[in-house]
């Protein structure tokens, strides 16, 4: 049966109402400030810890998510962190180090690669781009503590503005994680890590260093990483000062889209392979690829009391990035510059913040022309000169009527400005936006394990680079000179969603068997929607924003908790994360049809038995339905749904010693794990991503 075609938000109240009935008692709802919970042992103001951070997102009247990825057993990529949480859609381009897609709500969909709609944070300060872009792979999931999501408007940073909303990724500090980590699997996996730090009453530190080195399943797939990170802190009374240091660099190989008959021939095999050995399009010959680095330095200052307290931070980052696709080589070195301060207090019954953030990146890009015969630079035909500026301000409070119910809003008011120069001809393209972001919100919590909320917010989101910079070249069998490549500049206008949200979460009745839930409802109406779409061969065709306006809905719903099993104080732990996405044209071209890019359905879940230190259990990654590749929604084109079937054994030999075996894909089933999307497409087109096949990893960790 065929979903209804809208979610109004009055369906969304019912259905809220409708998950239950929560406990008469009641507790105070926490502040936003900066909160240190005594039980984590290592906590400070600027590394609160979660119990800390719990409490910070009980007073957040929206959809979060907080995650622990020290637990997981293996965490290899972005996915193995962030794969059981609802609302977190992670879609993994071919399964290596490579470049996965993250959408949070339908935020930067269309990018590919991915990098946009979405502020990351690395220690609260953003990880991002002044031009709102980031290199995904520069994130390291096992060097951090908790990484905690606020998804939508629900962002706290006074620079998150997007649709998708914010991820903070909180390092481990002091002798958190000491520990040596080795790893090692199919298709020619191999990872390696070692952490060791110190602590002493007022003084700690920590140095980690990781490198992964990938084959690839599919041909033209292999990837390198290298990742150094360390933190350095000081505290006194009412006092902390903590400086941050990292470098990564990530080489990886791109096997490129292939049709689909190709993929269910053999989905190892990549266009140059066979009979498509003379393909203007050959990957051996053209070697896509993706080469980046990036060294940062920040720093955060807290000073203060609960009562009253500033945190300034300021950071520094350099990045230097090379992609190439079959036809052009996109080459970007930049500088970027931040800081931000925040004040926060009480007064009486309200909370309050008052934050101002800067960012600035100087960027050089130049675009080439790839040599057919052997993937070398042929001729450069863009050289730009690129300078990206936000200026943000922000005012909240959370307005504490009663122990039960709590008012919370914010106003963000930003000024962004993109400019643009190509050097060789003179063109330039000066764009600025001036923008607020508003939110008002209502956080219930008549239990200490329960807690309900709504909202009404607007969220704004303005171009990068990657879409306002084009570049186009024509296929080509050989390098005959000139090759008539051509490049431009796109005026954009601001991306605005206005959305409404309702949802909760909480514990299930009492004891120890009780499940934790989580749900959430949204419905935001898009204008402007900026559209990043491919060719026909699958290469960038740039950006434009659409006119007829978009709708994103949806249901963000999580279970987990545990069940008696048979054997002394065994359990079956379980948890599920179900995201339901409906986004769909309004009016225009598109009118009806479905936005290509996210899977309408995707459910995620595992059920381990627990015995002592030993766990072991199946788990499943299921989309059951297809999902469009292009806005037309042309038939055949779509990708097709799958389950994926996996297996993991984790044993705490005892305090120092743990390992792991963990089989993924047991079906070998050939699927699409990602694609390029398109307004509208052809069955033989090249679209389709192979996902890996069937796989073992295995990895073992001495903690210290």
């Amino acid at each position: 049966m065929r979903a209804p075609y809208a979610l109004t938000p009055l369906a969304l109240a019912l259905a809220f109402a409708a998950t239950g009935l929560a406990p008469a008692h009641a507790q105070q709802v926490q502040s936003l400030n900066p909160i240190t919970v005594s039980g984590d042992a290592q906590a400070t103001p600027l590394n609160p810890g979660v119990k800390a951070e719990r409490a910070r997102l009980d007073g957040v009247a929206g959809g979060t998510n907080l995650i622990e990825p020290q637990k997981e057993t293996r965490l290899a990529t972005l996915r193995d962190a962030l794969d059981y949480q609802p609302g977190l859609v992670v879609q993994e381009f071919f399964g290596g180090l490579d470049q996965p897609r993250l959408n949070i709500r339908g935020s930067g969909i269309q990018s590919n690669p991915v990098n946009r709609g979405v502020m990351l944070l690395q220690d609260g300060l953003p990880l991002n781009e002044a031009d709102g872009s980031f290199v995904i792979g520069f994130l390291e999931p096992r060097n951090a503590g908790l990484i905690s999501a606020r998804r939508g408007a629900n962002a706290l940073s006074p620079a998150a503005t997007t649709l998708g909303g914010e991820l903070d990724f909180q390092s481990l500090t002091g002798t958190a994680g000491d520990l040596l980590r080795v790893e090692g699997g199919s298709f020619g996996r191999f990872g390696a890590q070692a952490a060791k730090g110190f602590r002493s009453d007022s003084l700690d530190g920590r140095l980690s260093v990781t490198h992964d080195k990938y084959d690839g399943y599919r041909h033209h797939s292999g990837s390198e990483r290298t990742s150094v990170q360390g933190n350095f802190g000081v505290q006194g009374d009412g006092f902390e000062n903590r400086t941050y240091l990292s470098y990564v660099d990530l080489d990886v190989d791109i096997p490129f889209v292939v049709p689909r008959a190709m993929m269910e021939d053999d989905p190892t095999r990549v266009i140059g392979d066979g009979n498509t050995a003379n393909h203007p399009l050959n990957v051996y010959k053209r070697n896509p690829h993706r080469t980046s680095s990036q060294f940062r330095a920040a720093n955060r200052t807290y000073w203060g009391t609960e009562d009253l307290n500033n945190t300034f931070g300021v950071y520094a980052q350099s990045i230097d990035d090379t992609f190439q696709d079959p036809l052009s080589a996109t080459v970007t070195d930049g500088m970027t510059y931040g800081a931000q301060w925040q004040l926060a207090g009480k007064y009486r019954a309200i909370d309050y913040r008052v934050a101002l953030d800067w960012s600035r990146s100087n960027m050089d890009r130049k675009l080439y022309v790839v040599r057919p015969e052997d993937g070398s630079r042929l001729q450069r035909f863009g050289n730009y000169d690129l300078q990206a500026e936000n200026r943000s301000a922000l005012l909240g409070f959370a307005w504490h009527v009663n122990p039960q119910w709590t008012v919370v809003g914010d106003a963000k008011f930003t000024q962004a400005v993109r400019d643009a120069r190509e050097r060789g001809s003179g063109n330039s393209l000066d764009q600025d936006w001036n923008y607020v972001s508003p939110k008002l919100g209502l956080v219930w919590q008549p239990a200490e394990d329960q807690r309900f909320f709504v909202n009404v917010s607007r969220s704004n989101e303005a171009p990068t680079y990657w879409e306002i910079v084009n570049g186009t070249v024509p296929p080509r069998p050989n390098s005959v000179m000139p090759i008539p490549a051509t490049t431009s500049l796109s005026a954009l206008k601001l991306q605005r969603a206005d959305t409404v949200e309702i949802g909760g979460e909480g514990r299930l009745g009492a004891g120890s068997y009780a499940p934790h839930w989580a749900l959430t409802l949204y419905h935001s109406d898009v204008k402007d929607e900026l559209m990043s779409v491919s060719t026909a061969n699958g290469t960038a065709a740039g950006t434009y924003n659409y006119r007829g306006g978009t709708r994103h809905q949806g249901i963000e719903l999580g279970l987990n908790g545990s069940l008696p099993a048979p054997g002394a104080g065994a359990a079956f732990d379980y948890r599920v994360a179900y995201t339901f996405s409906d986004f769909r044209f309004k009016g225009g071209e598109y009118a009806g049809n479905r936005i290509a890019g996210v899977p309408r359905h995707l459910l995620s879940a595992e059920v381990l038995y627990r015995i002592g230190g030993l766990r072991f259990g199946p788990n499943v990654r299921w989309m059951p339905a297809a999902t469009e590749t292009n806005h037309a929604n042309t038939p055949d084109t779509q990708q097709d749904s799958y389950a994926l079937l996996g297996f993991k054994v984790d044993y705490q030999i005892d305090k120092h010693w743990q390992a792991y075996v963990q089989g993924d894909n047991l079906t070998d089933q050939t699927y699409a794990s990602a694609f390029v999307i398109r307004n509208t497409a052809g069955a033989a087109d090249p679209t389709f991503l192979p996902g890996n096949g069937r796989s073992v990893t295995a990895g073992v960790t001495y903690k210290f």
